[in-house]
């Protein structure tokens, strides 16, 4: 009966939000007065899981080397039936939203995503979550016998604890019912899910030429670089960098705006953010209304004055 959770990997290494995850899983099962299990899936850093409280640590090695959402999907339903866990914990990352609804499915299961917080009540279970692009919360109740939550990013801070955490290595042979194609990975640069910084660009760097100043903070941040959807439409960066409510949403440690006004759509998506910076040369641009902090100015001076500066702290 203990708590079910999966942590994703990529290319063996943990995801970033996989720990906060985890601290979640523990506090639950604590709540649940009950016991943690967390699943992974052909990863190589199992060991750093077991600071976070688990009894048990399952670590499958599939068949497949990358996400294919019916094939996970299916293992954890193997698990959780083999386990007898009424309450399973996954991400809300853009992978574990497609398996989640599969996962539903198949276990006859209540999910809701977005959650922010411990469940209120227990029976039944009610869990908070934020809806309308993080602009409201609601409180919804799962009345089934097993329930799916989707914790949202950054809504607490990672705890580690001492426990006797053992682990046992699996192996899955689920039948894939697809093909792959293709698989394009870009080597070397952090990805926009998994970032802690994003350095994003708008309208305000005035083309695509100038789009170094951009990497270059990025680069010495370590950090991913991303765009708002104009400049994407514009052909300046490609889609796969759009952010906002049309694109990619964002919930990262720290954001940066460069040169972007603050259409509500933009906001919206990376509204979920910890920090988030503007740099704008209109002090009336309604970005500043959200942002921590704010810098009026050019950005082709102030970006190169910045990186020099961090360059030179790191």
């Amino acid at each position: 009966m203990s708590i079910l959770l999966f942590a994703e990997s990529q290319q063996g290494k943990l995801k970033k939000g996989s720990y906060e995850l985890c601290s979640y899983g523990f506090a639950l099962a604590q709540q649940q007065n009950t016991s943690l299990t967390i699943v992974t899936i052909n990863c190589e850093e199992t060991d750093q899981l077991a600071q976070y409280g688990a009894l048990k640590l399952i670590n499958l090695k599939a068949n497949v080397g990358y996400f294919e959402a019916n094939t996970y999907a299916s293992a954890l339903v193997d698990i959780a039936k083999s386990e007898q866990s009424k309450i399973i914990v996954i991400s809300s990352s853009a992978d574990a939203k497609y398996m989640g609804g599969i996962l539903a499915g198949k276990l006859q299961a209540g999910y809701v995503t977005n959650v922010v917080e411990l469940p209120s009540t227990s029976e039944p279970l009610t869990v908070k979550h934020s809806v309308f692009s993080n602009k409201a919360f609601a409180n919804t109740t799962l009345t089934g016998k097993i329930h799916i939550i989707g914790l949202a990013s950054n809504v607490l801070e990672e705890t580690t604890q001492s426990s006797s955490t053992t682990v046992e290595q699996q192996d899955t042979q689920v039948a894939i019912k697809c093909t792959q194609s293709s698989v394009e990975q870009i080597q070397g640069k952090a990805t926009i899910a998994d970032a802690d910084v994003v350095v994003s660009g708008g309208r305000g760097l005035k083309g695509p030429e100038n789009w170094g100043l951009i990497e270059d903070l990025a680069d010495v941040l370590g950090a991913a670089t991303a765009c708002s959807k104009p400049v994407s439409d514009m052909g300046w960066r490609p889609h796969s960098e759009h952010v906002g409510q049309t694109g990619k949403p964002v919930a990262t440690n720290l954001y940066i705006a460069v040169g972007i006004s603050g259409a509500i759509q933009h906001i919206a998506g990376v509204n979920a953010s910890k920090v988030k910076v503007v740099i704008n040369t209109d002090p009336e641009a309604p970005f500043f209304k959200a942002a921590d902090y704010g810098i009026v100015g050019d950005a082709f001076e102030v970006l190169p004055k910045l990186t020099e500066k961090l360059k030179a702290r790191s």
